[in-house]
């Protein structure tokens, strides 16, 4: 199905309300749509949005949790030439405030619970027209079924193509204000494409799959493992929010056959149950997100009968990247510790400063070129042309490629510590941390230090019921890394801060750092 008629979200519906029409597309709680009825209900959307004075390129916002809705909304808006983005409900008022004023939305769905907030912010949103609740109706706003009601379920033909804007997905925010990534239909098909044309099956969707959705559909994981699947005519089971226990009973009861997990969520959906049997239709899982623990990676490989594939992306190359494939998935291969190779289509290269290649083995900054590539940040051309530099997106990424190309993760590039002109990359002292018995999660971040500039120091979660001091870990590290790599201060916590994808943000461990230094200079 790889016609290139058929490149656009609204004709690959079309398709598949021919071709698939019975067949289940959504499943939400008790409540699932086949392909006809998601056709026949976003084409009522699309032409509802067209009546309400949305022109192409105008913005449509979605706040709520996880749901069909959303999907029926993304689909409407692909179909009238709108463009949808979700904003993330666990976001506070002052985020929701900017991403619907920096998006310049003109429409905004909300699920009831978030009706205040949206209250709140709506008064100094100069753009926004309506407000429109999707559970029922209330004083001032109307249901998002009444709201649609009378309009016609025919297709519409919104005059779109591939290279055209579909959706605007924010950057996670972990080094600063969020910014949208306007991304092309194009993106959305160009991995199942290349990937095909090369007979690759590293990560792919069938469509007698059933697929779980575990990450929200304002981020590029959530709305990119949705699309993939419905481009090829997939079950999608979307979770209302990820909690592990669902998510095991659901891969259970419904036979979830493939779906796309952060490692924090895989350790928590192991964590559930000691019996293997839940985990038995499944024929691929894929992660990523966020550094893995390599014992959670071998405990998860032993204990689920499935392939594991890894991938990276980022909301900028809006598709996957590279990927590490089931084949490379061996129990103490050194490979575990890599991002894998870059997909077909898509190339990869490390850059100094300067922006010059650099040979393999030698880390730097990671660039992708990639035929999925995003269209630019909105209303931001200076931010955009600094990413986007001759057709490849700078990443936010340290890294380096080995002599056979696949791609070592060193950190992000704003997390790296400088102790005395050394740099250091926290994933590295965090995966040394890990490996002690008693500690489950550590985040490394530098903190200020009025000699070397900066000192490296260690947040750690201890595994539950379990005791570690600081010097039992000082002693622990001395043998696995540099002496100026180990932490010289610790914190012990129940929690890392974590964006809503499961990306720890490092970026508050560091503030909250800067503020213990400037309360001692100013004791």
């Amino acid at each position: 199905m790889n016609d290139h008629s058929l490149r656009t979200l609204a004709a690959r519906s079309a398709h598949h309300a021919v071709h698939r029409a019975d067949h289940p597309a959504v499943i939400c709680e008790d409540r699932q749509l086949s392909y006809a009825e998601l056709h026949r209900e976003s084409n009522r959307t699309a032409h509802a949005l067209r009546a309400a004075g949305l022109e192409r390129g105008s913005r449509v916002a979605y706040l709520g949790r996880e749901s069909e809705h959303f999907f029926d909304i993304a689909l409407g808006c692909a179909k009238s030439g709108a463009v949808v983005l979700g904003v993330n409900w666990r976001l506070t008022a002052a985020e929701i405030d900017h991403i619907l004023r920096d998006s310049t939305a003109e429409l905004l769905f909300v699920e009831r619970e978030f009706l205040a907030v949206a209250e709140r912010v709506r008064p100094e949103l100069p753009t926004l027209r309506a407000v429109v609740a999707i559970d029922t109706p209330e004083e001032r706003y109307a249901g998002f079924h009444a709201w649609k009601a009378g309009h016609p379920d025919t297709d519409l033909d919104p005059g779109t193509g591939p290279d055209d804007a579909v959706v605007q997905i924010y950057t996670s925010g972990t080094t600063g204000l969020p910014k949208g990534a306007v991304i092309a239909h194009r993106a959305f098909f160009t991995y199942i494409e290349e990937t095909a044309k090369a007979g690759n099956d590293w990560i792919d969707w069938r469509p007698d799959d059933i697929s779980l959705i575990a990450f929200s559909g304002a981020s590029a994981a959530g709305m990119g493992w949705f699309m993939h699947g419905f481009n090829v005519g997939a079950t999608n089971v979307v979770m209302r929010q990820f909690i592990a226990s669902d998510a095991v009973r659901l891969v259970e009861q419904l036979g979830i056959t493939t779906t796309f997990v952060a490692p924090a969520m895989l350790e928590m959906m192991l964590a559930e149950t000691t019996a293997d049997l839940p985990f038995r239709s499944l024929r691929k899982v894929v992660y990523g997100g966020a550094p893995i623990g390599r014992e959670l990676l071998e405990r998860a490989l032993t204990r689920v009968g499935s392939e594991f594939a890894q991938l990276y992306c980022s909301t900028e190359t809006g598709s996957i990247v590279t990927v590490l494939p089931p084949v490379d998935h061996v129990p103490g291969s050194p490979l575990l510790g890599s991002a894998g190779l870059a997909c077909p289509g898509n190339e990869v290269k490390i850059t100094d400063k300067e922006g010059r290649t650099l040979p393999p083995g030698t880390p730097g900054q990671v660039c992708i070129r990639t035929p999925a590539g995003f269209l630019g940040y909105w209303n931001r051309p200076e931010q955009t042309g600094e990413t986007l530099v001759d057709g490849w997106i700078r990443m936010g990424d340290a890294g380096l490629l080995d002599e056979n190309g696949y791609l070592f993760l060193l950190d992000r590039i704003n997390d790296t510590i400088i102790v005395a002109g050394q740099n250091i990359y926290p994933v590295e002292v965090e995966n040394a941390l890990r490996e002690h018995p008693a500690v489950a999660e550590a985040a490394v971040v530098g903190a200020p230090h009025q000699r070397w500039g900066e000192a490296v120091h260690a947040f750690v979660v201890p595994h539950q019921d379990q005791r570690v001091r600081a010097r039992e870990l000082l002693l622990f590290l001395r043998d696995r890394l540099a002496d100026f790599k180990i932490p010289t201060g610790y914190d012990f916590v129940d929690a890392l801060p974590r964006n809503p994808n499961g990306k720890v943000l490092r970026r508050v461990l560091r503030e909250e750092l800067q503020q213990r230094a400037t309360e001692r200079r100013s004791a």
